[in-house]
C-alpha cells in the first residue's frame, strides 16, 4: 500500500530520542541564532508586553528590570543547560529517565507535555486574533476565560491544524521555519515601536522619554490589575522561560549544538525578543488604550494591526507560529519518551491536536503571566536533579544516573526532590506570601540540596565500587 503523504515526509526523520545525537547530525551556529530569534521574538512578546503596561510597571522599573534579567537568563542557558547538553546530547526525557527511572519520568514527562501543549495553545491563540480579523471575529477580553463564538474556536482548529504539519516534520523543519521567518519578525516589531510613538506623537529623545514615563509606562495599574515592581521584571524576565534553561528543558535543542558555547546564543532571543519587543509591544499597548480607554479588548492581533495595518497582522500570525511550532516539538518528544513504540511524528499529531483543543480558551493568554510562572516552577526541580547528577554526583559521593546503574525504575531521591521542592514553594506562597514570581530561585537550590543529601543515603558510591 502506498505510503501517505505525511508518512512520507516523516520516514527518513530520526530525531534520535533514546540515544546520543551523532557528531555528523550537529548543527552550526546560524541554526541556533534562527531558533532563539524566532522562538523568543514571537508570539508572547505581543502578550507580555502589553500585560506590563496593564500591571503598571514604571519606565524606568522595566528597562533596568529587563536588562538584569535577561542578562542571568542568558548566563542560565551558556552556563549551566550548554554544557550538559553537548556531553550528554541526549533529549532531557531519555537523560531524566536514566537519573530517575521510568516510573518518575513517565509522571513527569505527562506534565512537561500538558504544559508545553497549553503554552503552544496561548500562541495559536494569539494568531488566530489576527487571523480573524478580516472576517470581524468578536475578539476576547482581558476577563474572558471561554470561548465567545464558534467562529473563534473554528479559526483557531485551522490554525492549529497548520502548524501541527510543520512540527511533524521534525527539527530541521521547525528550525528552518524559524530561520527564515525571524529576521522579518524583528523588523515588524522595530516598525511597530517606531510607528506606535510617532501616533503617541514622540518626535524628540526628551519627547520619548517624557512620553515613556506619563503615557506609557507610567507605573499604575490598569483597573483590576495588580502592582509590579523592578524585581517582577527582573525575575519574570529571568524565569519565564525557567522550564527551558535551568529547568534543562533546551537540552533536546542544544544536545544538536557543536559547542556549548552556542547556549549563549540565547541572546539573540531574549535581546530582541524579551527586551526589544516587549517594549514595542507595550508601546502598540498604549497606541490601542488612547485610542479607547475604556475597551476591555485584549486581542494581539487587533492591537498589531491598528498601528501597523496588515503587516501587523501578519507579524502576530508568523510570531505565534514559531513559537508554537517548537513548542509542540518538545511536547511530542516528551510523550515519545512515555510510549517510545510509538513514533514521534504521530505522539506530535496528537499533541498538535490537545494543543489546537486548548487554544480555544482565551484563558491561557490572558493569564499567560501567571501560568509561564507556574509552567516552569512545576519542572524546574528536575533540571536541578540533572545538574546536580552531573556536577556533584562524584564530588559528592553519589551514584550518577542512578535508576541505569543501578537498575531500578525509581529513584526515591529524583522523586523526593521534585515532590519536596514544589510542597516547599507551596508553603512560601501559602504562608509568608511569596509571589509566584520569585519562588523559582529558592526552589532550584532546595532541589539541588535534597537530591545530593538523599542520594548520599540511598546510592553511596562505594555500593557501586568493586572492592
Amino acid at each position: 500500500m502506498q505510503k501517505s503523504i505525511i508518512q512520507k515526509i516523516v520516514a527518513e526523520t530520526n530525531e534520535y530520542e533514546r540515544e546520543p545525537v551523532p557528531e555528523n547530525k550537529l548543527k552550526g551556529s546560524r541554526s541556533f541564532l534562527g531558533m532563539y530569534a524566532g522562538e523568543h521574538t514571537a508570539g508572547t512578546e505581543f502578550v507580555i508586553g502589553p500585560l506590563f503596561v496593564a500591571h503598571g510597571v514604571s519606565a524606568g522599573d522595566l528597562i533596568f528590570g529587563l536588562l538584569i534579567g535577561n542578562l542571568l537568563a542568558v548566563l542560565s542557558w551558556g552556563l549551566i543547560t550548554g554544557p550538559i547538553a553537548t556531553k550528554k546530547r541526549m533529549t532531557l526525557y531519555y537523560q531524566l529517565e536514566r537519573i530517575s527511572g521510568k516510573q518518575v519520568v513517565r509522571w513527569y514527562n505527562l506534565v512537561n507535555a500538558l504544559m508545553f501543549c497549553f503554552l503552544a495553545g496561548s500562541m495559536i491563540a494569539v494568531s488566530a486574533t489576527a487571523v480573524g480579523i478580516p472576517f470581524d471575529l468578536e475578539m476576547p477580553t482581558l476577563q474572558d476565560w471561554m470561548p465567545r463564538t464558534s467562529g473563534w474556536v473554528l479559526t483557531v482548529l485551522l490554525m492549529g491544524g497548520i502548524i501541527t504539519l510543520v512540527a511533524i516534520q521534525g527539527y530541521n523543519q521547525v528550525a528552518r521555519f524559524a530561520n527564515v521567518m525571524s529576521p522579518w519578525m524583528i523588523l515588524i516589531f522595530l516598525a511597530a515601536g517606531i510607528t506606535g510613538l510617532s501616533q503617541l506623537g514622540v518626535t524628540s529623545l526628551d519627547g520619548f522619554i517624557a512620553t515613556a514615563k506619563e503615557v506609557i509606562w507610567t507605573g499604575i495599574p490598569l483597573a483590576g490589575m495588580s502592582k509590579f515592581t523592578i524585581w517582577h521584571v527582573i525575575f519574570f524576565a529571568w524565569f519565564c522561560n525557567m522550564a527551558m534553561h535551568i529547568g534543562m528543558s533546551d537540552l533536546t535543542i542544544l544536545r544538536y549544538a557543536k559547542s556549548w558555547k552556542y547556549g549563549f546564543f540565547s541572546f539573540a532571543g531574549v535581546y530582541l525578543g524579551h527586551f526589544f519587543a516587549w517594549i514595542a509591544s507595550g508601546i502598540l499597548y498604549a497606541v490601542f488604550l488612547q485610542a479607547d480607554s475604556s475597551s476591555q479588548e485584549f486581542a494581539p492581533g487587533a492591537i498589531a494591526y491598528q498601528t501597523l495595518g496588515v503587516a501587523g497582522a501578519v507579524c502576530v500570525v508568523v510570531a505565534g507560529w514559531t513559537t508554537a511550532n517548537p513548542t509542540i516539538y518538545r511536547a511530542g518528544l516528551a510523550l515519545q519518551a512515555i510510549f517510545p513504540k510509538v513514533s514521534t511524528w504521530k505522539i506530535t499529531a496528537v499533541v498538535g491536536g490537545i494543543t489546537s483543543l486548548a487554544a480555544c480558551f482565551p484563558a491561557l493568554v490572558m493569564k499567560l503571566l501567571d501560568f509561564v510562572a507556574l509552567y516552569g516552577l512545576l519542572l524546574m526541580p528536575m533540571g536541578a536533579v540533572i545538574f546536580a547528577d552531573f556536577y556533584f554526583s562524584r564530588k559528592m559521593g553519589f551514584q550518577e544516573e542512578q535508576a541505569l546503574n543501578s537498575g531500578s525504575g525509581f529513584s526515591l531521591p529524583a522523586f523526593l526532590s521534585w515532590i519536596l521542592t514544589l510542597g516547599f514553594c507551596l508553603f512560601l506562597n501559602l504562608y509568608y506570601g511569596v509571589e509566584i514570581f520569585f519562588l523559582g530561585l529558592p526552589g532550584w537550590f532546595v532541589a539541588v540540596l535534597i537530591f545530593v543529601v538523599l542520594s548520599r543515603i540511598k546510592y553511596p558510591l562505594s555500593k557501586f565500587q568493586t572492592v
